[in-house]
């Protein structure tokens, strides 16, 4: 995903139709990866449904847009920064390992009734948890200072930022896709497990995302890339 330079990442499209199915085939490779993000909104999905989706992917775009748009005006340079991937690894990796020990602690106090928990507090933690592990996802940033460059290099070459706007609107619909589908499954699921089993699935995904933010300060601190 992230291997090689940004500018043989993709061959230049010879029309922008063309260049927008280009975009969805390959950002569908960062889209369907897993990642801290999907595992985070399946976890928020067991309570909200696909309006917890909505809002992690909402989350995702205030962060992604933003950024693609200001590497449409030129700040790629900002990887050459010393440190950069060692603090945005550190947090990030952080970050994920405390909200999972938080998930687990939950898990495990679980009661026996599955009580409903405020939808408006479920949407804003779904909201600040698409932001967050988004903007401190160093995998996320690197794809888009790579792979993602070459897409907002050719985009800028067809239509200027309005260019790399359409490119972006080609890109994350199946974000939204795929978060607000997976939360709306990961509600029917709990429905059918049970509180026992319920309780395994949020230990099960907690775990993963401390995985994932192990694996995190691994590649950014020490520069250690852990499976997958």
């Amino acid at each position: 995903m992230v291997q090689g330079g940004a500018s043989k990442a993709v061959q230049p499209s010879p029309s922008f139709p063309t260049f927008l199915a280009t975009v969805v085939v390959v950002t569908a490779s960062g889209v369907l990866m897993p990642g801290p993000l999907l595992a985070a909104n399946l976890l928020q999905g067991t309570k909200g449904g696909a309006k917890s989706g909505f809002m992690m992917s909402l989350g995702h775009t205030l962060v992604e847009l933003p950024l693609v748009m200001l590497i449409g005006l030129g700040i790629s340079s900002l990887m050459d920064f010393p440190g950069f991937s060692v603090i945005v690894g550190l947090i990030g990796g952080s970050t994920l390992i405390v909200f999972a020990i938080l998930q687990a602690r939950d898990a495990i106090g679980l009661s026996s009734t599955l009580e409903p928990v405020e939808a408006s507090k479920l949407e804003r933690r779904a909201l600040v948890l698409g932001v967050g592990l988004t903007g401190l996802n160093p995998f996320f940033i690197v794809w888009w200072f790579t792979v993602g460059l070459g897409l907002v290099a050719q985009a800028v070459a067809l239509a200027a930022l309005l260019g790399v706007f359409l490119m972006y609107v080609a890109h994350v619909w199946m974000d939204y896709a795929l978060l607000m589908g997976t939360a709306y499954l990961s509600a029917r699921g709990k429905t059918f497990l049970g509180t026992r089993g319920y309780r395994y699935l949020l230990i099960g995904l907690a775990v993963l995302l401390a995985y994932f933010g192990v694996s995190f300060i691994a590649r950014g601190v020490f520069g250690f890339n852990m499976p997958p």
